[in-house]
């Protein structure tokens, strides 16, 4: 009688090894599954980093609004007869401008004046 139940003992622990352990088995599933979810974490990162740069395309194609904001943003662009004010933190450099400064303005009484001389040094 203890023979027959060791030997059915060993028998329901040889079957329970490919539940567990072997390939489809409970822990592989469990692993499946984890790997399943990272995967769709991802895809639905992607698929939200895709929806903003269709959006970014789609501003660049129809709009001027989103080309002016980079030219302004990323060149450091200004208009004419704009005033460019820019506030700096204390260990901030101030950014390198792409449009030319303005002309210097005449003074108003000097319109037929010579232009003077600079001093020699």
């Amino acid at each position: 009688m203890r023979l027959i139940t060791l030997a059915l003992a060993t028998l329901l622990l040889l079957i329970q090894y490919p539940l567990w352990l072997g390939k489809g088995g409970w822990l592989d599933v469990g692993e499946l599954e984890r790997q399943l979810a990272s995967s769709h974490a991802r895809t639905d990162q992607l698929r939200a980093r895709n929806a903003k740069l269709e959006s970014e395309v789609r501003d660049l194609k129809d709009g001027t609004e989103a080309v002016e904001e980079r030219a302004r943003y990323e060149l450091g662009m200004i208009k004419q007869n704009e005033i460019f004010v820019q506030v700096l933190r204390k260990d901030e450099k101030p950014a390198v401008m792409m449009t030319p400064p303005p002309p210097p303005r005449e003074p108003k009484g000097a319109k037929g004046a010579k232009p003077q001389k600079p001093l020699d040094d």
